[in-house]
């Protein structure tokens, strides 16, 4: 008499779902001290910048007070040559930055994306004219160029620094894209929906990028902290538009009152350290999606952990 074993419901293997498998990821990002600091130091900042309306004392613009005034009861970090108070722009301040390193960062990770893994996957003079466009962007150097432009499209606002830091931010991204398609477009699981009939198109973003996911998270921080330098440096220089209250824009009239020779440092510190912890917080995270990507850091980690146990 032969037996046949039923396999009941409950004992077939089920893959994990969507959801499961980024919150696995998250877990993995958490468990990284570096990229856990990282991340409350970047929800700090991003509830004050949703919340400045209610955290700030006064508003971002209001005048009237006593100009260059030291720390009081009622300016806490005092008074600018305007008379404005110094702590109610910084707290305004970091809804540019934010705004700005987000929208750049994600137009910037966008184009390296759709460049990269097209130059990757396709073969022929097609990936030679695209080599030689992002060869052209990393060739010349970045900053210059973005004050070339700012300059040339001075007052433009928010609007043009960003178009600006994407133009000038999305070779080196589109670069390692581009490595990490031409390892993946070898591999069977493309072969094999090569034979199935699938178009370039399909397979490059159905079959190749979500196997990117993790280097794609990496190179939008990176690009995040890019451009929230690159914001600061472009206001600071006076290449934005001057009018709107930002961390850069709180340097640029700091130094344009001589801000060290009446002794109001706390308005080129305040900034720079606001500016500092931002993009400090962006590169902590980026430790914990490397984590993700390259197994053997998370098995270093576990070693020294239990070293130290």
């Amino acid at each position: 008499m032969t037996t046949i074993a039923v396999r009941t419901q409950e004992e077939e293997p089920t893959s994990p779902s969507k959801l499961q498998a980024a919150a696995r990821q998250l877990g993995v990002v958490w468990s990284n001290t570096k990229a856990r600091v990282g991340i409350c130091i970047l929800a700090f900042f991003v509830l004050v910048a949703i919340a400045a309306p209610l955290l700030a004392p006064y508003g971002a613009s209001q005048n009237g007070f006593e100009r260059n005034a030291d720390a009081t009861w009622a300016h806490w970090m005092g008074t600018t040559a305007a008379g404005e108070d110094v702590l109610s722009q910084l707290i305004y301040g970091a809804r540019v930055s934010v705004l700005v390193g987000a929208v750049a960062g994600f137009l910037s990770t966008l184009v390296a994306v759709a460049i990269g893994l097209s130059w990757g996957y396709i073969r022929g003079w097609v990936a030679e004219v695209i080599g030689f466009i992002v060869n052209l962007f990393l060739v010349i150097p970045g900053l210059p160029l973005m004050i070339v432009i700012a300059a040339y499209l001075q007052n433009g606002g928010i609007t043009v620094i960003i178009a600006v830091i994407v133009v000038t931010g999305w070779a080196w991204g589109a670069r390692v894209l581009r490595s990490q398609t031409q390892s993946l477009r070898s591999r069977d699981f493309v072969t094999a929906a090569q034979f199935s009939g699938d178009g370039a198109t399909r397979i490059v973003f159905r079959e190749i990028l979500p196997n990117m996911t993790s280097l794609i998270v990496g190179s939008f921080f990176g690009a995040a902290t890019s451009a929230i330098l690159a914001e600061a440096g472009l206001e600071f220089l006076g290449l934005g538009d001057s009018s709107i209250v930002s961390w850069g824009t709180i340097l640029y009239w700091a130094q344009n009152s001589n801000a060290l020779l009446t002794g109001q440092w706390i308005l080129l510190f305040a900034p720079g350290l606001c500016i500092a912890l931002l993009a400090m917080s962006l590169t902590l995270i980026n430790f914990g999606v490397d984590a993700v990507s390259n197994p053997r850091l998370r098995e270093g980690a576990r070693r020294k952990k239990e070293a130290a146990a």
